[in-house]
This record gives structure tokens, C-alpha cells and sequence, in this order.
């Protein structure tokens, strides 16, 4: 019996030794095959395009002679057939990347910062040749295995064809791009009906590929488990939206409870295509303010720094005076917001990592708005801190349709942790409710009113910095534009993370990454950017209609019919540049009074002239273009007047430099350009090849062409030199993969040009809102150190004195 027993009692730690020798064998296998795939990433990132192609096809053809000896069964001939794809792909990439990798240099801002559209296309390119070599390779070393997992393998590899197919169409594109395009470009420019067949054409191409089995690819790995997180709680959300369920009543748990979507990779990514194609931009705002349910809300606090002070304001819409930069003994009256809703507060977030002075005035106590037990943190610390010299005033992004400072703030509160300032928030009313320029308004009344009140927020004012993300980044520039424009004090300087900075609907190499990108696609962009225009307009069905109600059908039609006046009403453009009708030095108080208008007010006085509505909706690309600065030196206020907004010529239009490297193939280029444009988009095809068009339908995304969208306080970009010579230092950090980067580039390149002070750094293998990821990886945490890094030049700029100096 005892020896049973001893038998019984020994056998037990057996087996689990047996079962954890089992699972050790198991994670080492998965370790082995992990560094297998990191090194042989190394290798083909060390690889040159030619050898990379060569190798690949070579391992195809191996593979392809193996599986057609294998018999006539069904897998064995998909097998032979996913490799031919894949041969006769990587071979079709090869020259396109090859002519793109050529020119690509042309289009940097300099020789230390390589980046561009061109570059990452190229690069995203590479990174699934390597992913197919690798699995090519291990096709090639495993074939023969009984342990072979043929079905896996042969989804993986048809998913990663597919992928190669529709990226030999975008290097096609991008090459048309290249040979259509003015020299040293980035941004398609020229006939807008063949941008809008550019556009067109573009969307039909099939996406779900990019979103199941390779969805980031091109990510640095650490990210693309968020990401498939990220995909199956949209497309789950995706169905509670169906059913009417908008978001308001969804709970955290019920966003990743479809198991459908989450084992089967080809389902979630066509739903992930006909999501991203089809719905409308409200549920693009639901979606991604779900960051602000209270429980994620709260987790994502919970795991940042704890701050002394984390409180809502809400600023009262009351007018007030400020010094002029100039003179300051004259003042401005800097009024509230009205565009669109009339007056109304504009909320504001204090966050400081230390209880300052002023802090806990009774002033601002006063203008605390209640949040509960989160408006105030209660963790004990030693007396007040004196004021900080510094001051961080941030705009959130959001694509100009989401989020508030709540969503922004786990790091947030690091910045002011890591800064010892305390930074200000502005969560400005969002589109389509509020478009253009109500935003503006309120972000710019808030900078305002920080700048004349910063004592109450633990700050001295000494160093301002502008910084924000996405579409805050947008705004910041804009504020700072109408800040010079009103002659009040502008920032000491600006960080901007991956900015949008042209909002026109226009093509460039950049924003073909919207097809596989799963946090920014170009349907979505669109639809964002059209809401922030006005242009948001839906087709309600009946359906839609009863599930409104009635109360929801008139705020429906009245924000239809306000839309109409507000784009039939064109000519408020004209009032952001009353104030350059007279000089900064000269003149001072006759323009305190126009001052005192709102953009909206200015436009219901604005008398009918050569610019009136009528003729404002007919005018096209070029007729709307800014003059170059040569015209417009004696205004250094300008924004945007009737003289900026006459008739041009395309020469006028060169508000995109060339670079040096552009002048010597200029000729040949336009020659070519002449000869593309008459071609038609679908020349860009080379015979035979058919890339693979969506199954989902027409696209719902509006090519918006408004003027609106050229309006500079709109896309900065499109800026006349005179303004953009108003601007502080700039500081941006881009990523390489993002669509928006060409932005970043031109934007930087611009000011460059003009003398600007002007830093860009482009992190690599990240995708667009890193920082709302900062403590995903190592990866995010260094891109996010990297802006801290940026404002700290802000806040405390080296002493050149010091720098100067001998050792």
C-alpha cells in the first residue's frame, strides 16, 4: 500500500515535469523561430533591393520545382501557384522601387534627415520582400517536415502575395506621381480633375490584406499586437454601431467579444475594409473616444505619473485686452469664439506635476469645471512650489472630429513630470458640429488667455511653447499665425508631432501609405477633413431617419442648412486679413476695432465684391492659390485678403520649393509631365498587371474641394511666405511610415527656405499617434522622449555664449 502510494505521490511531479518540459520545448522552438525571423530581418535589411529580389525569386523557384512534383492535389498546386505570384511580382516591384529609390534624395530636407514618401514606400515595400524571404526560407528548410503547418503557411503566404501585388500598384502610382508632378514636389498639383481620378482610381484598390493576417508588417513588431487588438475591437464596435448602438452604451468588455473576427484573420481584415470604406465619420468619433470610458480612462491613469494637479477649467466667453508685441502700451481685444454657435466657454486642462503658486487661488478655483475625485489629485507633498519660468500649451489631435485633453493626458502628465512646467490643455469644440474656424477661435482665445493669466497657472510666462499632435499640430501653427496677425505675443516656439499641414484633397507619395495603414486610412482622412471643412454630408436612409427621431432630425437639418449658409457665405475668408490692411508699426489703434469682430461677424459685413460668394464657389486650384511673398511684403500681418485670394497664374503658385538636386532634370521632367497628364490615370499600369480592386463597393469618401480647404489658417502649407516668416522656431518629429509625413517634410523644407529656425527628426517603424502609445514599448517611450526632448530646446534654449566658448 505504501509503495502504491510513493508510486501514486511520485508520479505526480512526473508529469508535470513531463508537461513543463513540454512547454519548455515549445518556448524554445518559439524562441529559436523568433531570432530565426530577427536575423534574417537583419540580413535583408543589410540587403540591396537587387540582391533581395534575386534571392527571393530564387527560393520560389526551388519551391515551385518541389510542390509540382508533389502530385496534382489541391494544396501542393495553391502552394506552386502562391509562388509563381510571388516571383512574378518581385520582379515587377523591383524596377518601379529601384526608379523611386533613384529620386528619392530629391525630395529631403537635407542630406542628415533622408525621409520622404518616396523613401517609406520603398522601405514598406522591402519589408515584405523580407517578410517572404523569410517565410520562403522556411517553406524551403521545413517542406519536407512532418511538423509542417501547410495550411498556416500557405494563408500566410497567400495574404502576403496579395500584399506585394497591391504595393507594385502604389510604386506604380507613386512613379506616376514622380514623372507627373512639378520637380522637387511632394503634393500633387496641377488639374484637379485628374488629382480626382487620381483619387478615384486609388480607392478601388482592394485593402483587407493589409488588415487580417499582415496587418502592420511594417511596424516595429512590439506594436502589432496593439494593433490586432486595435482591429478587433473596431470591428466589433463596427456590429454594436449596426445595431444602433453609437457608442454611448457600449461597455469596454463588450469591444473584443466577436472570437469570430479574432481567429479568423481574412474575415476581420474584408470587415476592417468595408468599415474603414463605408461608415461615416460619427462613428469614427465614437470609436475613438472610447479611450474615454471611464475604465480605460482609469487604467491608462492608474499605469502614468501621478500629478499634484490635474483639474478642468472652463474659460467664460468674456472679451479682454492685450499689450501689442510692438507697442506695449497699445492693447488688442482678443474676443471669444462665435463661428458657427455663437459665444460660448472653451474648456481647458491644468496639469502640473507639483502644486505651484497661483495654483489654488481663489481666481481659478473659481474657474474649475467638477469632475469628480480625478479634478484634484490628494497624494500629500511638501509646501507649494515656486512658479515655473515655463509654460507648455497643448492642442490635442484627433483628426479634428475626437478626443479631449482626458484622452491625452496619461502623457501629458509625464511631460510635466519630465518638464517641471505646467502645461495647459485646450479641449476646442470638435467637427463636424463645430468646422472651421470654430476651433481655431477657441484654440487661439485660450493661448490668449494663458498668455495674460499665466500666473494663476503656476507660471511666470518667461517661455511659452506651443506643442500638439496630428490635427493639434495643425493648430498650433494656425494659432501662432493669428497670433502674429493680431500683433500679440507669439510662442517662444513650437513642437509638433506628425502634423497635418494640407488638408487640400490632393495626392503625394506619403498618403498612398493610407491603404494599409490601420490607424489613419484615407477614406478616414478624408471624411475627417471634410467635416472640419463643412462639407460633411451624409445620405440618410430611411432607416437612419426613424432611428434619429424627431428631435434628432432637426438638429439634422439645421446643421445641413447652416452648412449651406456657412459655404454659400464664403467671403468671411477675407476678414482674417483685415488686420494687414495696416501696418504693425503704423496705424496701431485704428485696427484695435476690426479686432474685435469675430471671423463670422466680419463675414455677414463683408460687402459683395470682384470676390463675392457667387464667384468664390466657381473658382479653381489656382485661381484660389497664394501670390508669392513678393506681393504681399508690405502686409507682414497677411493673412488672407482679397489681394491674396485675386486671380493667379501657375507661376504664381510655387509655394513648394525646389531643391538644387531638381533644377538639372527639370526639363526632361516637364516634358514627361506634359506627356503623362494626357495619358489618364490608368497609364500608370504597366500591360498585363492587375492589382486587386475592393469587393466592398463604392467608397463613401468625399473628395472635398472647397476653397475653405486653402485657406492657409486651414493648411498652413499653403501659407504666402509673409506668414510663415511670422512663425517661432519649429521643432517637428514625424514618422516615417505615416501618411501624413509629407507634410512634415514640405512644411519643414518651406521654412528652411524662407530662414526659418527649423528642426525635423523622423522616428522610424512607428505608426501616426505614437504618443497616445508611449508606454507600449521601448520604441514609443524614445519617440515620445524625443518631443519632450524638442520642447525642453523651447523651454530652456542652449546658451550660444556657452556653446561658443573654448574648452
Amino acid at each position: 500500500m505504501e509503495s502504491a502510494m510513493e508510486t501514486g505521490h511520485a508520479r505526480v511531479p512526473e508529469a508535470l515535469a513531463s508537461e513543463k518540459t513540454k512547454k519548455g520545448s515549445k518556448t524554445r522552438s518559439r524562441r529559436r523561430w523568433r531570432k530565426g525571423k530577427a536575423k534574417a530581418s537583419r540580413l535583408t535589411n543589410t540587403m540591396d533591393l537587387r540582391t533581395m529580389t534575386q534571392s527571393l525569386v530564387t527560393l520560389a523557384e526551388d519551391n515551385m520545382a518541389f510542390f509540382s512534383s508533389q502530385g496534382p492535389g489541391e494544396t501542393a498546386r495553391r502552394l506552386w501557384d502562391v509562388f509563381a505570384g510571388i516571383r512574378e511580382q518581385a520582379l515587377g516591384l523591383e524596377p518601379p522601387l529601384g526608379h523611386l529609390l533613384g529620386k528619392a534624395h530629391l525630395f529631403d530636407l537635407d542630406a542628415e534627415t533622408p525621409a520622404n514618401g518616396f523613401r517609406s514606400l520603398v522601405h514598406t515595400a522591402r519589408c515584405c520582400l523580407a517578410h517572404l524571404l523569410h517565410k520562403s526560407r522556411y517553406v524551403a528548410a521545413n517542406r519536407r517536415s512532418i511538423f509542417f503547418r501547410t495550411s498556416h503557411n500557405l494563408a500566410e503566404l497567400e495574404a502576403y502575395l496579395a500584399a506585394l501585388t497591391q504595393l507594385r500598384a502604389l510604386a506604380y502610382y507613386a512613379q506616376r506621381l514622380l514623372d507627373t508632378n512639378q520637380p522637387g514636389r511632394l503634393f500633387f498639383e496641377g488639374d484637379e480633375r485628374l488629382i480626382a481620378d487620381f483619387l478615384r482610381e486609388y480607392v478601388t484598390l482592394h485593402k483587407g490584406c493589409f488588415y487580417g493576417r499582415c496587418l502592420g508588417f511594417q511596424f516595429t513588431p512590439a506594436i502589432r499586437p496593439f494593433l490586432q487588438t486595435i482591429s478587433i475591437g473596431l470591428v466589433s464596435f463596427g456590429e454594436h454601431y449596426k445595431r444602433n448602438e453609437t457608442g454611448l452604451g457600449v461597455t469596454a468588455s463588450s469591444l473584443f467579444t466577436s472570437g469570430r473576427f479574432a481567429i479568423d484573420p481574412e474575415l476581420r481584415g474584408a470587415e476592417f475594409e468595408r468599415i474603414t470604406q463605408n461608415l461615416d465619420v460619427h462613428f469614427w468619433k465614437a470609436f475613438w473616444n472610447i479611450t474615454e470610458i471611464e475604465v480605460l480612462s482609469s487604467l491608462a491613469n492608474m499605469a502614468s505619473a501621478t500629478v499634484r494637479v490635474s483639474r478642468l477649467l472652463s474659460l467664460p466667453p468674456e472679451a479682454f485686452e492685450m499689450p501689442l508685441t510692438a507697442d506695449p502700451k497699445l492693447t488688442v481685444t482678443i474676443s471669444p469664439a462665435l463661428a458657427h454657435t455663437g459665444p460660448g466657454p472653451v474648456l481647458v486642462r491644468l496639469i502640473s506635476y507639483d502644486l505651484r503658486e497661483g495654483q489654488d487661488s481663489k481666481e481659478l478655483s473659481s474657474l474649475v469645471k467638477s469632475e469628480g475625485p480625478r479634478s484634484l489629485e490628494l497624494r500629500p507633498r511638501p509646501q507649494q512650489a515656486p512658479r515655473s519660468r515655463s509654460l507648455v500649451v497643448h492642442i490635442h489631435g484627433g483628426g479634428f472630429v475626437a478626443q479631449t485633453s482626458k484622452s491625452h493626458e496619461p502623457y501629458l502628465k509625464s511631460w510635466a513630470q519630465e518638464l517641471g512646467a505646467p502645461i495647459l490643455s485646450i479641449d476646442y469644440s470638435l467637427a463636424p458640429e463645430a468646422p472651421f474656424p470654430r476651433a481655431l477661435e477657441e484654440c487661439f482665445y485660450a493661448y490668449c488667455w494663458a498668455v495674460k493669466h499665466c500666473a494663476l497657472l503656476g507660471s511666470t510666462g518667461e517661455r511659452i511653447c506651443l506643442a500638439g499632435d496630428s490635427a493639434g499640430g495643425n493648430l498650433c501653427f494656425t494659432v501662432s499665425l493669428r497670433a502674429a496677425a493680431y500683433g500679440v505675443r507669439v510662442p517662444d516656439g513650437i513642437m509638433a508631432a506628425y502634423p497635418a499641414t494640407m488638408l487640400q484633397s490632393t495626392a503625394s507619395p506619403s498618403r498612398l501609405l493610407s491603404l494599409m495603414d490601420p490607424l489613419l486610412p484615407l477614406s478616414v482622412l478624408s471624411k475627417c477633413v471634410s467635416a472640419y471643412a463643412g462639407g460633411e454630408t451624409e445620405d440618410h436612409s430611411d432607416s437612419d431617419q426613424k432611428a434619429l427621431g424627431m428631435m434628432g432630425l432637426v438638429r439634422r437639418d439645421t446643421a445641413l442648412l447652416l452648412r449651406d449658409l456657412r459655404l454659400n457665405a464664403s467671403s468671411w475668408l477675407n476678414s482674417f486679413l483685415e488686420l494687414s490692411k495696416h501696418k504693425a508699426h503704423t496705424n496701431l489703434v485704428p485696427v484695435v476695432e476690426p479686432m474685435r469682430r469675430s471671423v463670422s461677424e466680419a463675414a455677414l459685413a463683408q460687402p459683395e465684391g470682384p470676390l463675392g460668394t457667387d464667384s468664390l464657389k466657381s473658382l479653381t486650384l489656382h485661381d484660389l492659390s497664394l501670390k508669392g511673398s513678393s506681393e504681399t511684403s508690405e502686409n507682414p500681418e497677411l493673412s488672407l485678403s482679397a489681394e491674396t485670394l485675386a486671380s493667379s497664374t501657375p507661376s504664381d503658385v510655387n509655394f513648394l520649393l525646389q531643391s538644387e538636386g531638381t533644377v538639372e532634370a527639370a526639363k526632361a521632367q516637364e516634358e514627361m509631365s506634359t506627356k503623362d497628364r494626357s495619358r489618364g490615370v490608368g497609364a500608370a499600369f504597366p500591360e498585363g498587371f492587375h492589382p486587386r480592386r475592393s469587393s466592398q463597393g463604392a467608397t463613401r469618401m468625399p473628395l472635398y474641394s472647397s476653397p475653405i480647404a486653402k485657406n492657409p489658417f486651414m493648411s498652413p502649407l499653403l501659407a504666402p511666405d509673409s506668414m510663415l516668416q511670422s512663425l517661432p522656431p519649429v521643432h517637428i518629429v514625424a514618422c516615417a511610415l505615416d501618411p501624413m509625413l509629407d507634410d512634415s517634410v514640405m512644411f519643414a523644407r518651406r521654412l528652411r527656405s524662407l530662414g526659418q529656425p527649423v528642426t525635423l527628426r523622423v522616428v522610424e517603424d512607428l505608426p501616426h499617434g505614437f504618443l497616445s502609445l508611449a508606454a507600449l514599448c521601448r520604441e514609443t517611450r524614445q519617440a515620445a522622449a524625443l518631443c519632450v526632448e524638442r520642447i525642453r530646446l523651447i523651454l530652456a534654449p542652449p546658451d550660444p555664449r556657452a556653446a561658443a566658448a573654448p574648452v
